[in-house]
């Protein structure tokens, strides 16, 4: 663990083809965890060797978007991607999946995640913690119910088992989770995205969802963005619980970004 966050380093697992994409994820990452590019160690799936060598000076992973690759289907390099996840399990190494990570992570430990465009979520929805969300020690800091940047057409059916479910809502279950009392979780909400980045989004990715072709549909998601304080600080407030030394203690002194 790092003495402090701003000696974290984190392995960014990433699964895309476009370059400028890439880029604005990292960013993304960056700006929520609090940290300069330096703290990242950069992977993509799609051309890197996935192996469980990638943690070797990693305090954390991340594993962001994937675009047109959906967590229903399976790749050459599936296989490789959830040995990466099993082997953060075995030797502790805090894991957090945002969105495609947070359904991809499901179904790496042995749950069921399916395509449901009839649930799809687009711009900023909330969601509400669970009784087992206020008492975890990461999302109980968190108000029992707050804003989050969505963007999705595939959900979690079926949490893997020995996994809590964190946080819910009105339209779909499962919109984060731990597994176990393990430092893995998974937020169905884009946790690296805030306000501005998802309006970025929802016009870079109007086309590739087809809800959005309406344009009332699309303007009202567009006016309905609202800020996310809260889901914006979750990836700092979880690199600072469980990657750091005496976490625990220096969460317990952070204040909480929308209280």
């Amino acid at each position: 663990m790092a003495p402090e966050i701003s000696a974290v380093r984190v392995r960014l697992v990433q699964i895309r083809t476009n370059a400028a994409v890439l880029r604005e994820e990292q960013e993304s990452f960056r700006a929520r965890c609090g940290l300069g590019p330096d703290a990242f160690l950069l992977t993509n799936a799609l051309r890197d060797a996935l192996s469980p060598a990638l943690l070797e000076g990693a305090d954390a992973v991340m594993i962001g978007g994937a675009g047109a690759y959906s967590v229903t289907k399976t790749y050459e390099w599936t296989p490789d991607l959830i040995g990466l996840c099993h082997a953060c399990a075995d030797r502790g190494v805090p894991l957090f999946g945002s969105c495609w990570g947070h359904q991809f992570l499901a179904r790496a430990f042995g749950g069921e995640v399916v395509h449901d465009p009839d649930r799809s979520e687009m711009g900023t929805h909330a969601v509400a913690l669970t009784e087992a969300g206020r008492r975890d020690p990461l999302f109980g800091t968190l108000p029992e119910r707050f804003a989050t940047q969505m963007g999705h057409q595939d959900r979690v059916a079926r949490l893997p088992a020995g996994a809590v479910e964190l946080a819910t809502n009105d339209r779909a279950p499962h919109q984060a989770f731990r597994l176990g009392d393990a430092p893995i979780y998974g937020t169905q909400f884009h946790s690296e995205l805030d306000e501005e980045t998802e309006r970025q989004r929802l016009l870079a990715y109007r086309a590739h969802s087809a809800e959005m072709a309406d344009e009332a549909t699309f303007q009202a998601v567009i006016d309905g963005l609202r800020p996310s304080p809260d889901a914006d600080d979750l990836l700092r407030r979880f690199l600072l619980l469980f990657a750091t030394r005496d976490g625990a203690d220096r969460l317990a002194a952070d204040p909480v970004a929308g209280g």
